[in-house]
């Protein structure tokens, strides 16, 4: 019980001290890029790096994917109060999901037909 409860606070420690670490960069470099999306970065760097291990994330991890439903409802709570925002601009949105996917998927296709035209020569 004690080695369980060491294990998800360790967990949770290494992923919101890589996200404040993230959040630090952010706002000391001044860039466009969330602090959130470089911490996220650091965590992967330091896990493919092995300098940290799998394993002492993955407890907290599991936790936040179980319940990741439940984050979503504040920013879904969030987005009603501006449902006339996304309601006038929703041509926009649907056209670059459209048009993002559809880019994403033509260079996949490229990319992994070349590659694996390339890997059997």
């Amino acid at each position: 019980m004690v080695k369980t409860f060491f294990n998800y606070i360790t967990s949770f420690a290494l992923i919101w001290l890589s996200l404040f670490i993230g959040q630090a960069i952010q706002a000391l470099l001044g860039i466009s890029i969330p602090g959130s999306i470089i911490g996220m970065l650091i965590l992967f760097s330091l896990l493919t790096s092995g300098l940290v291990k799998v394993e002492w994330v993955k407890p907290g991890a599991s936790l936040f994917i179980r319940y990741m439903i439940l984050l979503f409802v504040p920013i879904s709570t969030g987005l009603m109060n501006h449902f006339e925002l996304l309601i006038s601009n929703a041509l926009p949105i649907v056209a670059s999901v459209v048009g993002g996917t559809l880019l994403v998927m033509v260079i996949l296709g490229l990319w992994l037909e070349r590659f694996l035209t390339g890997a059997n020569k």
